[in-house]
C-alpha cells in the first residue's frame, strides 16, 4: 500500500530528503491509483517491466508484488540509495540503474528483450523527450503512464486540436489509446498545482517508427504551426516534403492547410516519399 502523507513525510525525514521540485518529485499516496496502474498494465509472473523514477518505491513494490521482473531508473542519488538499501535486497527481480531516464529510457533493459511493458509516473519536464527516445525502439507492447494532464493531452491529441504536434504524431504512429483517467493533485505529496492523467497505450498491430530525418522535418514544421504547410514544406531542407505536400493536395487537402489539420496517417506517409 502507498504511504500516507504523514508516513511519506516521515520516510523523507528518515532518509534526509526534501522533494525536488525541479525533478518533479510528487509521491503517489493513493492506493486506488496504484492498483489501477497495475490492473491496466496487466502484468504478472514472467512479465518484464520498466519503471521511470521509482522515488520512494510505492509503485515499484506493487509491480514486484505482481511477480514481474523490473528494471528501474532513478536520477536522484538519495532516492536511488533508498531503493537499493531498503527494497532491492529482498527483491532479486529488481534491477536498478542510477542515472537520467533520458540517457537510460528503458532503464538498461537488455536490448534483446522481445516483450516488455512500461509503467511509470513521469515528471513533466522529461515526458516529451523521454517518449521521443522510447519511440526510437525497441518498442514496449504497452505503456501505463502517469503524466501531468497537459502532457497527456499532447500525447493523445487528435489532428485539428491545438495541442496536436510532433510528439502526438510520433506516438500515435505506433500506439493506440486504450483509456485515460483523470487523477487529482490530492493523490500526491506534495500536491502539484495541476491534475494528472493516467493513460494506457497499446502497441498497434502494425506500428510505424518514423526515421530520424522525417521526425526532424516534422519537428521543424510544428515550430511554425500557424503557417501554411505548403510554404513550410518548400522551405524545409528535407526535400521529399515538397513532393509529399503535392500528394496531399491531389488527395483533396487545401493548398492553405495548416500542419495541425493533417492526420497522423498522412505524416507517416512522409517517410515513403
Amino acid at each position: 500500500m502507498p504511504l500516507s502523507p504523514s508516513q511519506t513525510r516521515e520516510l523523507l525525514a528518515q532518509i534526509d530528503h526534501l522533494p525536488n521540485k525541479k525533478l518533479g518529485q510528487n509521491f503517489l499516496i493513493d492506493g486506488n491509483i496504484v492498483r489501477k496502474s497495475i490492473e491496466l498494465a496487466e502484468i504478472g509472473p514472467g512479465s518484464r517491466v520498466v519503471e521511470v523514477g521509482p522515488g520512494l518505491g510505492t509503485l515499484t513494490q506493487a509491480i514486484l508484488g505482481s511477480g514481474a521482473e523490473l528494471w528501474a531508473v532513478e536520477r536522484d542519488r538519495t532516492l536511488a540509495s533508498h531503493i537499493r538499501e531498503r527494497i532491492q535486497p529482498s527483491h532479486t527481480r529488481l534491477h536498478l540503474t542510477e542515472g537520467d531516464c533520458l540517457d537510460h529510457p528503458r532503464a538498461e533493459l537488455p536490448e534483446d528483450t522481445s516483450s516488455f511493458r512500461i509503467v511509470a509516473n513521469l515528471p513533466y519536464a522529461v515526458s516529451t523527450p523521454w517518449m521521443d527516445a522510447v519511440l526510437s525502439g525497441p518498442l514496449p507492447e504497452r505503456m501505463v503512464l502517469m503524466l501531468q494532464k497537459e502532457a497527456a493531452d499532447r500525447y493523445v491529441a487528435p489532428c485539428g486540436n491545438k495541442t496536436f504536434g510532433a510528439i502526438s504524431i510520433f506516438l500515435q504512429a505506433a500506439y493506440k489509446l486504450h483509456s485515460q483517467h483523470l487523477v487529482s493533485a490530492n493523490c500526491f505529496y506534495p500536491a502539484p498545482k495541476v491534475d494528472s492523467t493516467l493513460i494506457r497505450l497499446d502497441l498497434k498491430d502494425q506500428p510505424s517508427v518514423l526515421p530520424a530525418p522525417v521526425k526532424d522535418c516534422i519537428r521543424r514544421i510544428f515550430t511554425q504551426r500557424r503557417k501554411q504547410l505548403g510554404a513550410l514544406c518548400r522551405k524545409d531542407p528535407y526535400q521529399p516534403a515538397t513532393e509529399w505536400f503535392s500528394s496531399l493536395v491531389k488527395k483533396g487537402y487545401s493548398p492553405t492547410v495548416r500542419p495541425e489539420e493533417i492526420p497522423t496517417g498522412e505524416w507517416v506517409n512522409l517517410s515513403k516519399h
